[in-house]
Protein backbone atom coordinates (compact mmCIF):
# COMPACT_ATOMS: atom_id res chain seq x y z
CA UNK A 1 0.00 0.00 0.00
CA UNK A 2 1.41 3.43 -1.23
CA UNK A 3 1.52 6.42 1.65
CA UNK A 4 -1.29 8.20 -0.70
CA UNK A 5 -3.41 5.18 0.32
CA UNK A 6 -2.82 5.12 3.60
CA UNK A 7 -3.64 8.32 3.67
CA UNK A 8 -6.65 8.41 1.81
CA UNK A 9 -7.67 5.75 4.71
CA UNK A 10 -6.69 7.48 7.74
CA UNK A 11 -8.70 10.08 8.98
CA UNK A 12 -9.08 12.17 11.67
CA UNK A 13 -9.44 15.64 13.14
CA UNK A 14 -5.80 17.44 13.29
CA UNK A 15 -4.12 19.06 15.95
CA UNK A 16 -1.49 21.03 16.88
CA UNK A 17 1.83 19.74 18.51
CA UNK A 18 3.44 21.74 21.69
CA UNK A 19 6.59 22.75 18.05
CA UNK A 20 3.78 25.58 17.33
CA UNK A 21 6.00 28.46 16.76
CA UNK A 22 2.69 30.14 16.95
CA UNK A 23 3.52 31.97 13.56
CA UNK A 24 -0.03 32.56 12.62
CA UNK A 25 -0.03 31.22 9.27
CA UNK A 26 -2.60 28.29 9.93
CA UNK A 27 -4.94 30.07 11.22
CA UNK A 28 -6.29 32.28 8.06
CA UNK A 29 -6.03 28.80 6.11
CA UNK A 30 -8.66 27.02 7.49
CA UNK A 31 -12.08 27.16 5.82
CA UNK A 32 -14.72 25.75 8.97
CA UNK A 33 -12.55 28.42 11.42
CA UNK A 34 -11.32 25.29 13.51
CA UNK A 35 -7.72 27.03 14.40
CA UNK A 36 -7.39 29.62 17.09
CA UNK A 37 -5.07 30.90 19.51
CA UNK A 38 -4.99 28.89 22.70
CA UNK A 39 -2.85 29.72 25.59
CA UNK A 40 0.37 28.76 24.60
CA UNK A 41 0.24 27.79 21.45
CA UNK A 42 -2.75 27.79 18.43
CA UNK A 43 -5.74 25.06 18.80
CA UNK A 44 -7.66 23.09 16.44
CA UNK A 45 -11.44 22.45 17.33
CA UNK A 46 -12.17 19.00 16.39
CA UNK A 47 -15.91 19.31 16.25
CA UNK A 48 -15.01 22.24 13.55
CA UNK A 49 -12.34 19.99 11.53
CA UNK A 50 -12.93 18.15 8.25
CA UNK A 51 -9.37 18.31 7.34
CA UNK A 52 -10.50 20.83 4.67
CA UNK A 53 -12.56 17.67 3.19
CA UNK A 54 -15.40 19.45 1.08
CA UNK A 55 -12.81 22.27 0.10
CA UNK A 56 -9.32 20.92 -0.38
CA UNK A 57 -7.85 17.85 -1.75
CA UNK A 58 -5.35 18.13 1.57
CA UNK A 59 -5.91 20.33 4.90
CA UNK A 60 -4.66 23.58 4.14
CA UNK A 61 -3.04 24.12 7.43
CA UNK A 62 -0.37 21.49 7.30
CA UNK A 63 0.64 22.83 3.53
CA UNK A 64 1.77 26.13 5.04
CA UNK A 65 2.99 25.21 8.64
CA UNK A 66 6.78 25.92 8.52
CA UNK A 67 7.47 23.41 11.24
CA UNK A 68 5.16 20.63 10.05
CA UNK A 69 3.35 20.62 13.84
CA UNK A 70 -0.14 19.60 12.71
CA UNK A 71 -0.11 15.97 12.90
CA UNK A 72 -3.29 13.72 12.46
CA UNK A 73 -4.86 13.38 15.80
CA UNK A 74 -4.26 9.50 16.86
CA UNK A 75 -6.89 10.58 19.85
CA UNK A 76 -10.25 11.56 17.02
CA UNK A 77 -10.73 9.02 14.12
CA UNK A 78 -13.31 10.15 11.53
CA UNK A 79 -14.01 8.29 7.96
CA UNK A 80 -13.95 10.86 4.86
CA UNK A 81 -17.74 9.89 4.91
CA UNK A 82 -18.16 11.37 8.77
CA UNK A 83 -15.59 14.05 7.72
CA UNK A 84 -17.99 14.76 4.54
CA UNK A 85 -21.01 14.72 6.79
CA UNK A 86 -19.31 17.02 9.44
CA UNK A 87 -18.33 19.47 6.62
CA UNK A 88 -22.40 19.70 5.36
CA UNK A 89 -23.22 20.68 8.79
CA UNK A 90 -20.64 23.14 9.49
CA UNK A 91 -21.75 24.71 5.93
CA UNK A 92 -25.05 24.63 6.67
CA UNK A 93 -25.45 26.74 10.23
Amino acid sequence: MTAPERREESHMALMITDECINCDVCEPECPNDAISPGEEIYVIDPARCTECVGHFDEPQCQQVCPVDCIPLDPERPETREQLMEKYEIITAA
